[in-house]
């Protein structure tokens, strides 16, 4: 049977979410060998530039930069991310399927509400796919998964902690940019805050990450329980 074990599964609620928060993080672990996955929740279809067809070649190219070695969508309704245990199900099950250890969300602190509804899904879904008689359509073993954390889309928040993204930076920008018909202002494009220099804000939060831990760039995490660190608090 083929192994289809993550380390890393990072949810979305559409496709460029996950790049926002963490494409540097995902770049830098993919780089070590890392096996990262990207499950995106809906198709984007209320998207006020694009298509769906489009923005799943973009979300294609975007996951080809950053090295991601598998991108899925579970086809949601755009704007109906409401708790209800079909979309728990199913999303337990892409869990139990990939058997990630570490699975990434939307900060619950959001503008848009399809980000903050996606972590609530994702927090139940995680809790969910590791009880015994809990039944998925998929991937029936329970797993659990061993650490939940949630990245920033929109919005500035102090980070429970960070990754140093400074080698990588290039590579989320130019996974940002794959999303041409989303951040790129055309004669054709509505305006959207995401055509108005949104990539640059996006770079300039990330660059005050860094100025917060000494680096040029990182990216910030937020955590629901404290993290446990195993070396020299000494050290560098």
């Amino acid at each position: 049977m083929e192994d289809k074990s993550l380390h890393i599964l990072a949810f979305g609620a559409h496709a460029d979410d996950v790049e926002i928060g963490m494409a540097g993080t995902i770049a830098k672990l993919a780089s070590e060998g890392k096996r990262i996955g990207i499950c995106d929740l809906t198709d984007a279809e209320l998207s006020s530039n694009g298509n769906v067809t489009l923005r799943k070649v973009e979300a294609s190219l975007a996951a080809e930069i950053l090295g991601v070695c598998l991108r899925t969508s579970l086809a949601f309704p755009d704007r109906g991310l409401f708790l209800n245990d079909e979309y728990i199900k199913k999303i337990a099950g892409i869990i139990r399927t990939y058997k990630p250890q570490v699975v990434f969300a939307p900060y619950f602190e959001d503008r848009h509400p399809d980000h903050g509804n996606c972590a609530r899904l994702v927090e139940e879904a995680v809790f969910s796919a590791g009880i015994k008689n809990y039944h998925t359509e998929e991937g029936t073993e329970p797993h659990r998964v061993e650490k939940l954390y949630f990245y920033m889309i929109n919005g500035f928040h102090k980070p429970d902690f960070t990754t140093d993204v400074t080698m990588f930076i290039d590579k989320k920008l130019e996974a940002l940019r794959a999303y041409k018909s989303q951040f790129e202002q055309t004669d054709q494009s509505f305006n959207t805050p995401l055509v108005n220099g949104y990539i640059e804000t996006v770079e300039a939060r990330e660059r005050m990450f860094g100025k917060l831990v000494g680096v040029t760039y990182a990216e910030g995490f937020k955590t629901k329980v404290p993290i446990l660190v195993n070396r020299d608090l000494m050290g560098d």
